[in-house]
């Protein structure tokens, strides 16, 4: 049995190697962006160890790889906090501690699959989803800085991309939108704005919005104060250096967050931006399956959750042009997110 720890930091991933006994097999460093490569390196040695013999072990702060690695048919598990020693605050710990870690005790690792994602064996940590949590939302709508949805007073939808930016998928989708010449709003994760900056210039030449998705997707109720300062604070600095401007919108991995998340954002001016219509396209059910989900679902303010990155999103892009029209012949407008957050000031 080989187990690889994945690690993430501010230069990109690393892989580490090991066999039963904690020595190592093979280590490799990968760029931010570098996803198809890594995945592609590791369906290799996955091959090389024989059937059910590998595995690949990421910790809770690194939900930006764990769909690819699924999408690829490698067995991927979570090694939660409580395994694990401490961890810097720009990165997840280390590839070969995560390795080491997890072939010393594989029967405390949660086995990940396509239905759960990062949050698999994780059920506690949904009692913190955001909308579950309406006393926050209440409170922190009031003053501006939560939106799950617009007040429903107009026949609008705001249609938002997380994740990305992600080639190719990123690009395929700004192509269709540009054909309808609608607007949208992309939730980015700052390990692919460091490496895809031509893509997220293209999203703002182009007119759409841009929010914040932190840096490494992770579950934020497992993270120190100063690590979710770092995740927002590196995304913005990173989205800046492409596009000159740093988002004002927040979105948590997940719908996931605490009191404290809230204040953090609201004091910097920023809200954090959730969704009420989940088009479910994460889980890959296929492009007829996005569209019927997200038509059905879709109301008056809807925020529709779709993705452009953290997997294979080639079903979502086969959808979209579904999704446009036939919400386009029941009479919905498209939107920014900023004008589902602000008051409409236009008199339509």
């Amino acid at each position: 049995m080989i187990v690889c720890g994945i690690s993430w930091g501010t230069e990109g991933y690393e892989a580490f190697g090991v066999d039963p006994a904690g020595r190592q097999v093979f280590a490799r460093s990968f760029r931010p962006g570098a996803i198809g490569e890594l995945t592609g390196f590791l369906h290799e040695r996955a091959v090389e160890a024989g059937d059910g013999q590998f595995v690949g072990v990421v910790d809770s702060t690194n939900g930006t790889i764990d769909l690819h690695l699924l999408d690829a048919g490698l067995s991927i598990a979570r090694a939660d906090p409580w395994m694990l020693p401490g961890r810097p605050v720009d990165g997840s710990v280390s590839a070969a501690e995560l390795a080491r870690r997890a072939a010393a005790a594989p029967g405390q690792l949660a086995h990940l699959d396509m239905r759960t994602g990062t949050l698999g064996g994780r059920t506690d940590t949904l009692d913190h989803r955001l909308r579950r949590r309406p006393d926050l939302q209440d409170r922190f709508a009031a003053r501006g800085a939560l939106l799950e949805r617009g007040t429903g007073d107009l026949r609008r939808v705001a249609l938002t991309f997380d994740d990305g930016p992600c080639p190719p998928y990123t690009d395929q989708i700004l192509d269709i939108l540009g054909k309808y010449r609608l607007p949208a709003t992309f939730f980015c994760v700052g390990l692919n704005a460091a490496a895809h900056g031509d893509t997220l210039r293209r999203i703002a030449d182009e007119g759409h919005s841009l929010g914040n998705h932190t840096w490494s997707h992770p579950l934020l109720p497992d993270l120190r104060p100063e690590e979710f300062a770092f995740q927002i604070e590196a995304t913005g600095q990173a989205m800046a250096r492409a596009t000159g401007v740093e988002p004002r919108f927040v979105r948590p991995p997940y719908g996931l967050g605490t009191t404290d998340l809230l204040e953090w954002t609201s004091g910097k001016d920023m809200s954090c931006v959730l969704w009420d219509n989940d088009s479910h396209d994460w889980s890959s059910p296929g492009p007829e399956a996005i569209i019927e989900r997200t038509v059905r679902q879709a109301g008056p303010g809807s925020i529709i959750l779709m993705h452009d990155g953290g997997g294979d999103r080639s079903g979502t892009v086969r959808a979209l042009p579904g999704i446009i029209e036939q919400l386009l012949d029941k009479g919905y407008e498209m939107v920014a997110i900023e004008q589902m957050a602000a008051p409409d000031r236009t008199g339509h």
